[in-house]
């Protein structure tokens, strides 16, 4: 008999003579990968649930097609911000507990995943990075959780630092999904939605693929953030601090400080990194509160490495912070598991009385192990500070999308583009390719991208192609199309005033003008024709600025064919506008800062490097 279908994918869908491999994704491979003394097991229950059992021979994109229909709408989003600026979220807590309930796991269980609970506004998925990679180094089986993805969504959920196979996201999926979709009924028809949906699905593949410790990502906030339904997480930790999301947490770093302190539990260790005074006294405070003991991060210079070398896998000044972070919240756990190169963890009973003038107590540094050293130095974590050299043509890509981060942003790339600007013979052009998501102040990032004097700047929608059918992986329906190429027309607006470039007349749609600057262009037209953003009195102008309707239109005029892997458009191929044309065509080298946006990083990325699709 057929199993039953998930009430959100059509029968067509069903290959009933496709069966998914039920493989398992290997243990950690690194050195001291055998029995330890120390090392511990868990034991619970891994029998077949009712949902296991009838579990639909599903492909992978039916999977993220279902996964899509979790996504809350334009309309709904903007309600549930309404709601939360009104302070109704004490129900986000207990509505997980119920989700994790019906998906067939115990709260309880949860403990058994030896948790570090890691947020902040900037560099929290680094931090993350580094710990990963850290404790791999120590042969452990690691599970990573973060948000958002680049192109494929299974790379939220890793094991062993790899994205989970296709194969196993899909076979765990429909457990998930199957039990949550069988008990809805019973909980006035709800599903959770996509991110909380994914946070259960996370956790329940963790503990069936048994991992030895989970590295869990905060997604907004802390306090009301699903991930924080974690009761007993071994250590926490607190990145850097700045103003993000504010409709949720706050528009000052005081109130978006207490909402990241809201992770902190009794008793656990927790560590945070330099933060300005205001919102450094409310995370003490937090600390305080909750009974939780709150350490201040040293130096990177003040740990000690027996003559090594210490470099860090990913580029730039703000990252030696996060590394920092990253060697305390590893050093925490593997004292809390009594390893041999750490002695057990001696925490004060006067912990509260230890701050002073509202600063948590330094922790020390300590001498780095084998694979510290080793694991700062080879963690990977794809685009941020990135570069990717295709011949002429340079691509420097970081997600900063926060006022501190597009800072260290501006400090990174100049450094390095202008090291290889040196090293080359013939003249650089410089284009900035950037985008916006949510409520981010677009003209405070651009003012900031200023003293790197692009020649050009370019911006578009977060749509990778004008056919849109290319990944459901990054389908989004949280934003409307009309809400997108609103925000490219206020960027553009906004590095114009900053450039004093003139505006009139700038929409130009082949076979048809468009009256005003808040025209918005269907889909269809966008599937018909290029919309191109171009000034004719730019011409004598340093900067030019530019509109394009999707990604890959975008990367196409800025590389003037000049990188043979970039693939051209799936619609209809682009006509290369003039402007500029000439420069980029005789540049010795093209160097493209793709910042502002991860959405508009994992676009870009989705089309740069095909094996990230496989």
């Amino acid at each position: 008999m057929m199993a039953r279908l998930p009430r959100a994918v059509p029968v067509a869908w069903l290959k009933v003579n496709r069966s998914l491999r039920s493989g398992v994704e290997g243990r950690g491979a690194g050195r001291g990968a055998k029995t330890d003394t120390w090392w511990w097991r868990r034991s619970y229950s891994s029998a077949p649930t009712k949902a296991a059992l009838r579990l639909p021979r599903m492909e992978y994109q039916d999977a993220i097609m279902a996964l899509n229909t979790l996504q809350t709408n334009a309309s709904t989003l903007e309600q549930i911000r309404r709601e939360q600026q009104l302070g109704r979220t004490n129900g986000t807590l207990e509505a997980m507990n119920s989700f994790i309930h019906r998906a067939g796991m115990k709260i309880e269980e949860l403990d058994q995943l030896a948790i570090i609970h890691v947020t902040g506004t900037k560099g929290k998925g680094s931090t993350c990075a580094f710990c990963e990679k850290i404790l791999r180094e120590y042969g452990l089986k690691t599970g990573f959780y973060s948000s958002p993805h680049l192109v494929q969504v299974r790379e939220r959920i890793r094991i062993n630092g790899k994205p989970i196979s296709r194969e196993l996201f899909t076979k765990y999926f429909w457990q998930v999904y199957n039990r949550l979709d069988e008990t809805k009924d019973t909980d006035a028809g709800a599903m959770p939605a996509y991110f909380r949906f994914l946070t259960i699905l996370a956790f329940h593949i963790f503990l069936h693929e048994k991992v030895d410790l989970a590295i869990v990502e905060v997604g907004i906030g802390g306090a009301y953030d699903c991930t924080n339904i974690i009761r007993h997480p071994v250590v926490c930790g607190v990145s850097s601090l700045g103003i993000d999301h504010v409709s949720i947490l706050g528009d000052t770093m005081e109130k978006i400080a207490w909402q990241k302190g809201g992770i902190f539990k009794p008793g656990v260790p927790a560590f945070t990194v330099s933060q300005p005074s205001g919102p450094m006294s409310v995370l003490v405070e937090r600390a305080k509160e909750i009974g939780c003991f709150l350490q201040l991060c040293p130096e990177l210079e003040d740990f000690q490495s027996e003559g090594e070398r210490l470099s860090l896998g990913l580029a730039g000044e703000h990252q030696k912070s996060n590394a920092s972070l990253a060697l305390q919240l590893c050093r925490t756990w593997l004292q809390h598991h009594n390893h041999p190169d750490f002695p057990p963890l001696q925490q004060p009973l006067d912990f509260p009385e230890r701050y002073e003038m509202q600063r948590p107590p330094i922790s020390s540094g300590f001498c780095l192990t084998t694979p510290m050293i080793n694991g700062l130095r080879d963690t990977k974590w794809l685009g941020r500070s990135q570069i990717l050299k295709r011949g002429p043509v340079t691509y420097y890509i970081d997600g900063a999308h926060t006022i501190g981060s597009i800072k260290a942003c501006v400090k990174w790339f100049r450094e390095h583009s202008l090291k290889e600007a040196k090293a080359v013979g013939g003249p650089v052009v410089q284009v900035l390719l950037f985008n916006t998501t949510g409520e981010r102040d677009a003209a405070a990032l651009l003012k900031l991208l200023m003293p790197c004097q692009f020649d050009f700047a370019v911006f578009c929608p977060n749509l990778l192609d004008m056919a849109q059918n290319l990944n459901a992986d990054q389908k989004n329906y949280t934003v409307s199309l009309e809400n997108m190429l609103s925000r490219c027309l206020d960027n553009h607006r906004a590095w114009c005033k900053l450039t004093e470039v003139k505006r009139d007349n700038l929409w130009n749609l082949t076979g048809s003008t468009l009256e005003g600057p808040t025209t918005f262009v269907k889909r269809d037209d966008l599937d018909e024709e290029m919309l191109l953003l171009h000034d004719p009195e730019c011409e004598q102008i340093t900067t030019r600025a530019l509109v394009f309707p999707c990604i890959n239109n975008g990367l196409q005029w800025i590389t003037q064919g000049r990188d043979p892997d970039l693939q051209p458009s799936l619609a209809n191929p682009l006509k290369m506008h003039p402007a500029g044309a000439a420069a980029l065509k005789e540049a010795s080298t093209i160097q493209i800062l793709i910042t502002g946006s991860l959405h508009l990083v994992g676009g870009c990325l989705k089309l740069l490097d095909q094996s990230l699709s496989q």
